[in-house]
């Protein structure tokens, strides 16, 4: 089957597409051949990028309104783009299965609501607008069922990484770094029980906003982490940092901007400049932080491994690369492209694999990685202009 997934992360700087061919090996599902067929990143402009950095700050109901369908648009566009890179036909494509936009995400509830408080989160980019631009049937809307189940309703790519990397021979950790970093531990021989994954804390998401305002909104981000390289981590501030609560809570546990976004930034670009901190030491020292975050939770939290695979937006800062090959001596620290997934493109695949296994009606949440108190079946399906009844289940 032909599979589109499409993904925008916590950085919002655009929708990553991937057309990847899905087949079952086995009865049931157990096993999946996935081949990655093209794949294909569209950019958000500044201005959207900052609107919806200000949405999920808390904008308005009617902007949200809007900007749900908005988003649909953009999502339809770049899964007909990516077909069209391919050189297939919209007809021979299936399925789409796309993660949407995060604006919120309170895996804990929000202490404000008082008695109305409940765990939550919420994705837009209308999945029915995709389905109707399109005409393919579109699954979307992954989160709320685990939340529902029990669960954090993050992080959700585990299950695919259990599928794509799971070894009989050797333990492995799978580390995206988005805006926030998630990992997931591999054991040699694990099954699909065995599976731990969590967020560690920022992943992108600080540096990128400390380094726009260091840079007075001319970079968006650290481009190979040449700033970092150039500073000198501030220890005392790095030590701080690592206090952060987020930090030493264990798993399960999943966090965002609510945590990580644009106030926590701003107050710690004023606390560093009170301190006298210069531009390029404050980009070494958040960049630490990223780094120092993802090795802590590691020690911490999961047993021995002897490969780091890294996708991800951070995956291309060599700083980043460097200090975890660093700090993690005896470790083959590596990325995706290695194993034939393109850095940018590990989640999107992710979300194709995950929209294929829903319409089979199969589960695909791992109740350990995000606390469900049992396994269910994520998503939810606007049918395209096929009739149902052509899909093979």
């Amino acid at each position: 089957m032909l599979v589109v997934g499409l993904m925008s992360g916590t950085s919002m700087d655009g929708i990553t597409a991937a057309l990847v061919d899905i087949r079952d090996l086995s009865e049931g599902g157990g096993k999946l051949k996935v081949e990655l067929v093209a794949h294909e990143t569209v950019p958000f402009s500044n201005e959207l990028r900052e609107r919806l950095i200000t949405l999920s700050a808390g904008g308005s109901i009617p902007e949200l309104c809007v900007m749900n369908f908005y988003l649909g648009e953009l999502f339809a566009d770049a899964a007909l783009r990516v077909i069209e890179k391919s050189g297939r036909h919209r007809r021979e494509v299936q399925l789409i299965g796309s993660h949407g936009q995060t604006v919120c995400h309170l895996p804990r509830g929000l202490d404000a609501a008082g008695k109305f408080s409940r765990p939550s989160t919420l994705q837009i980019g209308e999945i029915d607008v995709i389905a109707e631009r399109t005409g393919i049937t579109t699954v979307g809307d992954f989160r709320p069922r685990d939340m529902a189940a029990g669960g954090e309703g993050a992080p959700l790519i585990p299950y695919v990484d259990y599928v794509l990397f799971a070894n009989p021979e050797r333990s492995r950790v799978l580390l995206n770094i988005g805006g926030i970093a998630n990992v997931t531990y591999l054991p040699a021989g694990v099954n699909l029980n065995g599976v731990k994954a969590f967020d560690t804390g920022p992943g992108n998401m600080v540096i990128d906003r400390i380094v726009q305002e260091v840079s007075g909104g001319k970079k968006r981000f650290d481009v190979d982490g040449t700033i970092a390289a150039r500073g000198e981590i501030d220890q005392k501030l790095l030590r701080e940092l690592m206090e952060h609560p987020f930090i030493h809570r264990e798993p399960p546990k999943s966090t965002g901007r609510e945590e990580f976004g644009e106030s926590f930034a701003i107050r710690l670009f004023k606390e560093a400049r009170r301190r006298g901190l210069g531009p390029e030491d404050l980009v070494a020292t958040v960049t630490a932080f990223t780094v120092e975050s993802i090795v802590e939770n590691c020690r911490r939290f999961l047993g021995p491994f002897e490969e780091l695979i890294v996708s991800g937006g951070g995956a291309c800062n060599l700083t980043i690369m460097r200090w975890l090959a660093e700090r993690l001596p005896g470790v083959k620290v590596t990325t995706t492209e290695e194993y034939g997934i393109p850095i940018q493109a590990k989640e999107a695949v992710g979300f194709a694999i995950l929209a294929y296994q829903a319409l089979k009606k199969r589960p695909n949440n791992i109740p350990a990685a995000t606390g469900a108190k049992r396994p269910v079946v994520m998503g939810k399906v606007a049918w395209g202009r096929k009739r149902w009844r052509n899909y093979n289940f």
